[in-house]
């Protein structure tokens, strides 16, 4: 099982971070390890700085699949959540000046909560549906899947010519505004429209 990950997908989140438009998607990839469930406690490194929340929305892939075309790209998906996506967004930074890449920021472990699955109907289904995220109860972030630069099918059709896709992988899509900085005792709630997918503590 692989973690797949998009990068600067929402417009807005973009602009907050003073990111230029990607002129193509932009991938990276986290390892198993990586993967946290919600609800057990989130245990993050201490020595690699701040660390931020990324909400996005997740697909689980159903089936194999390499050279998908987007039209077909719903017959590989059988699941969908929401997640978060850590970043240690001081030493990104310094990888990105440094022109390094970044799996240090990204990839360690417990950088990729995932909440609970839902049963996959379709894309139209879910593309006006938000999702959110609270920290201590504010909310902090909210998002819909239309608002997105590249579209889902479009994401899984370009991953799809790199890497083949297997059941169980993961894709995480991209995240809105309004990300930040976590720390000890944080208390992180996700939903999808109004139904709790996602929770964890910060220690």
């Amino acid at each position: 099982m692989k973690i797949i990950c998009v990068g600067r997908n929402y417009g807005e989140h973009i602009k907050e971070l003073g990111n230029t438009n990607p002129e193509e998607p932009i991938i990276f990839l986290k390892p198993d390890t990586a993967l946290s469930k919600s609800g057990q406690p989130i245990i993050l490194p201490q020595h690699i700085g701040e660390i931020h929340y990324e909400l996005e929305l997740v697909f689980r892939v159903g089936r194999a699949g390499k050279h998908i075309e987007p039209e077909f790209a719903y017959r590989y998906i059988d699941q969908f959540s929401i997640g978060i996506d850590f970043t240690a967004r001081q030493l990104q930074q310094t990888l990105k000046e440094k022109g390094l890449p970044w799996e240090r920021a990204k990839a360690f472990d417990g950088s990729a909560l995932i909440g609970e699955m839902l049963p996959f109907e379709s894309f139209d289904a879910i593309m006006d549906s938000p999702f959110q995220l609270q920290l201590n109860q504010k909310k902090v972030q909210e998002g819909r899947m239309k608002e997105m630069i590249y579209t889902v099918p479009d994401l899984i059709s370009f991953i799809s010519k790199s890497f083949t896709l297997k059941t169980g992988d993961l894709i995480f899509t991209g995240t809105p505004k309004g990300v930040g900085a976590v720390k000890q005792g944080d208390e992180l709630a996700g939903y999808f429209t109004d139904k709790l997918l996602l929770t964890g503590k910060i220690n």
